[in-house]
C-alpha cells in the first residue's frame, strides 16, 4: 500500500471520528435543551404559568359569590331596587355603594338573565336562570378555600414564544397580549414540539413590584416564591377592602375641596344618632382645623389623618360635639352620585360625612 493510500485512510478515519463526535455532541445538546431552556408539556413551570394566567373568578364576588368564574360584561342587575348596567369592573363599586348605604337593611341583588359566564380556562357558558348559575357556583371552591389560580403575580404583556419541531426547525412565533391567549397556548401545547419563551419577560407582584425574568428556572422559582404572598380576596365580604387604594392626601383633598359637609350616618356605642346633628354643616381646612355651624352658632375643633390603605386613622376633636370625636378608621370614600367619607371603629361606631359638591 502506497504512502498516499495510507494517508488517505488515516484522514478518512479521523474525519469520521470528528464527524461522529460532532454529531453526537449536537444531539446530546439538543436532548438536554428542553430540561434547561425549553417549555415542555406537563413540566412544573408550565403548570405554574397556567395557574398564573388562568381567569380569576373572584373579582365579581359581590355579584355571583363564586370564585371560579365571572360574568361577562355587559349585563344588568337590580341592587336594592336600583337598576344598574355593569359595563366594567368599576361598576361593581356602584353595587357596593348601594349595599353600603344602609347597614340596617337586607341587601338584595337580582341578575337579569341570560348572561354568559367565563370559566377559569376562559371558556364561556350561556346561563339562562339563577338555578343554572347556582349549579356552576356549587362546583367552585368555597369562600377563602384554596384554589388553583395564582393571583399574587401577573405577567406583563406582550410576550412571545418560538415553537420548534423535533428537527429543531422553527415552526412559528407566537405573541401573547393577555392571559387568555397565553393560557390557551400552554393548555394546548403539542408534546411533539418544543417551545422556547423569548426572554427577558417581566412579571408584576401583588404590590406592583416588577421583576425581570431571564430564564425558565428563574420564572419557576419566582412564581413558587411569591404565589402565596397576598390575600387573594376569595371571600364574599365586599366591605373588607374598601380602602385598598385610599391615601391621606386624597382624603384631605376631598375634605378641604368641598364645603358644607353634613352627617348622614352616626352610630355611637351601638346606638343610632343619625338625627343628632341634623342641620349642622362642617368645613375642613388644610391647616387641620374643622368648623361646625348650626342655628347661628359656630364651633371649632381639629382633625388629623395618618396611615395608608385600610389603616388610615382620622382623629376628630370638636369639644362641643362629643359624638364626632373619635380615633376613626377611614372605611371608604364613595363617589357614587354623592361624595361620602365613611369613618368607623369596630362594629358599634360609625360616622359618615356627605357632600354633593362632586
Amino acid at each position: 500500500m502506497t504512502f498516499v493510500s495510507k494517508y488517505f485512510i488515516i484522514l478518512t478515519t479521523l474525519w469520521g471520528i470528528i464527524t461522529f463526535n460532532s454529531c453526537r455532541t449536537e444531539e446530546e445538546e439538543f436532548i438536554q435543551a428542553p430540561d434547561e431552556t425549553l417549555l415542555t408539556v406537563n413540566s412544573k413551570v408550565a403548570s405554574l404559568m397556567l395557574k398564573t394566567a388562568s381567569n380569576d373568578g373572584s373579582i365579581d364576588n359581590i355579584i355571583d359569590q363564586s370564585n371560579c368564574f365571572n360574568i361577562k360584561h355587559p349585563f344588568e342587575v337590580t341592587a336594592n331596587g336600583e337598576d344598574i348596567i355593569i359595563k366594567s369592573i368599576e361598576d361593581y363599586k356602584i353595587v357596593e355603594y348601594i349595599f353600603d348605604d344602609d347597614d340596617d337593611d337586607i341587601d338584595n341583588l337580582i341578575i337579569k338573565f341570560p348572561v354568559n359566564i367565563i370559566l377559569n380556562d376562559f371558556s364561556e357558558v350561556k346561563i339562562n336562570t339563577q338555578s343554572q348559575l347556582n349549579s356552576y357556583s356549587n362546583n367552585c371552591n368555597g369562600e377563602n378555600e384554596a384554589d388553583d389560580d395564582i393571583e399574587c403575580i401577573d405577567f406583563n404583556y406582550p410576550m412571545s414564544a418560538s415553537v420548534f419541531n423535533s428537527n429543531n426547525d422553527l415552526i412559528s412565533t407566537k405573541t401573547f397580549t393577555e392571559d387568555s391567549s397565553l393560557f390557551r397556548f400552554i393548555k394546548n401545547m403539542d408534546s411533539n414540539y418544543f417551545v422556547s419563551i423569548n426572554f427577558p419577560i417581566t412579571v408584576k407582584l401583588w404590590d406592583d413590584t416588577e421583576i425581570i425574568i431571564n430564564s425558565l428556572y428563574q420564572l419557576e422559582s419566582t412564581i413558587d416564591l411569591h404565589k402565596n404572598d397576598c390575600d387573594e380576596d376569595d371571600d364574599y365580604n365586599y366591605n373588607d377592602d374598601d380602602c385598598d387604594d385610599c391615601n391621606v392626601d386624597d382624603l384631605i383633598d376631598f375634605l378641604t375641596s368641598c364645603s358644607n359637609w353634613t352627617v348622614d350616618k352616626l352610630e355611637r356605642y351601638n346606638t343610632n344618632y343619625d338625627d343628632a346633628y341634623d342641620g349642622y354643616v362642617f368645613n375642613f381646612y388644610s391647616n387641620g382645623t374643622v368648623s361646625s355651624y348650626w342655628s347661628g352658632i359656630t364651633v371649632y375643633g381639629t382633625y388629623t389623618a395618618s396611615g395608608s390603605g385600610n389603616n388610615i386613622t382620622v382623629t376628630i376633636n370638636i369639644p362641643q360635639l362629643p359624638y364626632c370625636n373619635n380615633d376613626w378608621i377611614l372605611h371608604e370614600i364613595s363617589k357614587y352620585t354623592e361624595t361620602k367619607v365613611d369613618l368607623r371603629v369596630g362594629y358599634g361606631d360609625r360616622m359618615r360625612y356627605k357632600n354633593d359638591c362632586n
